[in-house]
This record gives C-alpha cells, structure tokens and sequence, in this order.
C-alpha cells in the first residue's frame, strides 16, 4: 500500500514536470521539417510508450529519424524519472499519455490496444493508466 502511495506520488510530480516543461524533446523534433512533414502526412504518430512510431512502412531515412527523436526523449525521461523517484518506463508512459492528449486532428497516435489512430476533433482514446 505504502509503495502504491509512493508510485502515485512519483508519477503526480512527473505528470507536473511534464506540464510545466512539455516533452523537451518534442519540442525541438518539430523544428525539424523532415519530423514535421512525417507527423502531417500520417508516417510517424506517438506511441503510448511515449515514443515516436512509424506507421506503415519505413524508409531508412525515416527510420533514421524516428531513432535519433527516440534517444533523444529516453535521455530526457532517465533524466526526469530520477528526479521524479519513478521508473524511466513510468515517466515514459506519462509522457506518452500527455503527448497523445497533444496530437491534433490529422495525427497519428497509437490506442491502447496497440493500433494506429487518426485524431479527430474528439479527444483521443487514451490509456486507462494515464493520469
């Protein structure tokens, strides 16, 4: 009970961490127009995990870029899990949670059973675990 209690606690300062500073990462893939023309065009789309994933087919180019955004974000996850006291893996779903919230009609996200969603103007269907 006191380690739920603990969990709880962890992930609340993660999800705050999350609000107030966004996925660092995210922010700076959108910059780059090869991301932002995959994102609009429906070849990559955000995971639960809180990774980028490609859907459909990979070219290596794509491949290429959907791994170096992914590095990127697991460094700012281990990085923000220690000091939230959570795993990576639950700061990774927090942010996977709340960069799905983000997407916008168009974009791709991934369900909680595991397919490829386009948004609509409804909100996303999200992951039970999600805060």
């Amino acid at each position: 009970m006191a380690h739920s209690l603990t969990r709880k606690i962890a992930l609340g300062g993660a999800v705050a961490a999350l609000a107030l500073t966004g996925v660092a990462s995210t922010a700076i893939a959108q910059r780059d127009p090869a991301y932002a023309a995959a994102r609009s065009s429906g070849k990559v789309g955000e995971k639960m995990d809180g990774y980028l994933g490609i859907v459909g087919t990979a070219s290596p180019e794509l491949q290429r870029l959907v791994d170096d955004i992914n590095i990127k974000r697991r460094a700012v996850y281990a990085q923000r899990a220690q000091q939230a006291r959570a795993t990576v893996e639950e700061y990774a779903l927090t942010a996977g949670c709340q960069a799905i919230a983000k997407t916008v009609p168009g974009e791709k996200y991934q369900a909680p059973d595991g397919t490829w969603q386009t948004r609509t103007s409804a909100a996303p269907i999200r992951d039970p675990r999600c805060p």
